[in-house]
């Protein structure tokens, strides 16, 4: 009896409280009353009470828009009649209203006090707010404008979120297709990395490879925030995984180039090997795998082999300084083990060729230090008081 009470009490405070809330004349009043009470609240209640706080961002979004609408007409009548907007208070308004209408369609598809499943907000709020939400990307946009990153990373945030959320699941996305959420998506990602928040950067950058227009850039931000998260062999592990799990839908050079690399820093040699020579069978003319078969020979000191394969990508691309260096630096190995003067200097010789196209391809040295390999070649061909010997000497800090 006295359980039965109780039931009774707590029943008549929620229903107090509902009306309380749904009576509430400004945003921030309601609000406070949701979080005070919400725990008392059943599910209908709930999605009443989130219902009311969508209604009052609408009306806050629909007085703005009255003035942007008169504007526009002044404007376009030539009438000195434009009036100040609060455009700030737009913004969060349309986020706002975003946000508490995704709430409400949680709890209005929850069963309520009999057990039903009867939805009551979901069609008005998602017809509502379908294209309402687009202004959250200029309002992400204003917000970077003005260097308020986090407030462009909710903004970007809430609109990627709501594009999947159940509250437009339903809509025909055909027929009215979300053409910038790939977009949005990806800056999303950026914003999110930025906020050392790796697990969202992901989840947003996964939201862009969907898109075909971003997949590109996606997929680079992809593998870069792949590898930020590094910090011991199990995360190594895993992210070869996750790289073989990409290669396996796409086989890029780009994709194939990070995982041959990962599979060589882990000391994986059969599955680097087995991976290049499968690249190579696939397309003879792959740059990065010859380059990748190559400094693999060339970190086991095998010289002949390196420098064959080191040639092969040179040919494909002939405009990478770093491969010219590496030949160079694998003839300069090689030669260093020759006793006969005469094969050391025709090595030599060879070597002066790619190092001096490296020079000329990259002289400040951005992309490989061509120098010091040009310069042993220097000092034992021509001597140490020849002039290419000392201008090399300078350079490279002998």
């Amino acid at each position: 009896m006295f359980m039965a009470m109780m039931a009774v009490v707590a029943t008549s405070a929620s229903a107090q409280d509902i009306k309380a809330i749904l009576k509430a004349k400004t945003y921030s009043e309601a609000e406070t009353m949701i979080k005070s009470s919400l725990s008392s609240l059943d599910n209908a209640d709930k999605a009443k009470a989130y219902n009311k706080l969508v209604q009052l961002s609408v009306e806050k979004i629909n007085k703005e828009q009255e003035i942007i609408s008169k504007n526009a007409l002044a404007v376009q009548l030539k009438q000195d009649k434009v009036e100040p907007y609060d455009t700030v208070g737009f913004n969060k308004a349309i986020c706002t209203a975003v946000q508490d209408a995704m709430e409400c369609d949680k709890y209005d598809n929850m069963p309520n006090a009999k057990g039903k499943i009867s939805p009551k907000f979901h069609k008005a709020n998602q017809e509502k707010l379908w294209n309402l939400r687009l202004n959250l990307i200029n309002a992400g946009q204003d917000a970077a404008n003005a260097n308020k990153m986090d407030e462009a990373a909710l903004y970007y945030g809430v609109y990627v979120e709501s594009s999947s959320n159940a509250l437009f699941a339903d809509r025909d996305k055909e027929k009215f297709p979300d053409q910038y959420v790939g977009q949005v998506a990806r800056v999303a990602s950026v914003l999110a990395f930025q906020n050392k928040n790796i697990e969202l950067a992901n989840k947003y950058c996964d939201v862009a490879l969907e898109d075909a227009e971003t997949y590109n850039d996606a997929l680079d931000l992809k593998m870069y925030l792949m590898q930020q998260s590094l910090k011991n062999h199990d995360d190594s592990v895993k992210c070869v995984k996750q790289f073989e799990a990409l290669y396996a839908k796409d086989k890029r050079e780009s994709i194939f180039s990070n995982l041959a690399s990962m599979y060589g820093n882990l000391g994986m040699e059969a599955e680097q090997a087995k991976l290049i020579a499968d690249k190579i069978a696939e397309d003879p003319k792959c740059y990065a795998a010859y380059a990748l078969k190559a400094q693999a020979e060339m970190n086991a000191a095998k010289w002949d082999e390196a420098i064959a394969d080191f040639k092969k990508a040179h040919e494909i691309d002939p405009k990478k300084s770093i491969i010219c260096t590496y030949i160079g630096f694998c003839i300069n190995s090689k030669a260093a083990g020759v006793s006969d003067n005469e094969a050391q200097k025709k090595l030599l010789e060879d070597s002066v060729v790619y190092l001096e196209k490296a020079r000329d391809l990259d002289p400040d040295r951005r992309e490989s230090n061509w120098s010091y390999p040009l310069y042993q070649c220097y000092y034992t061909l021509y001597g140490e008081n020849d002039s290419r010997t000392q201008e090399m000497s300078k350079l490279s800090g002998q």
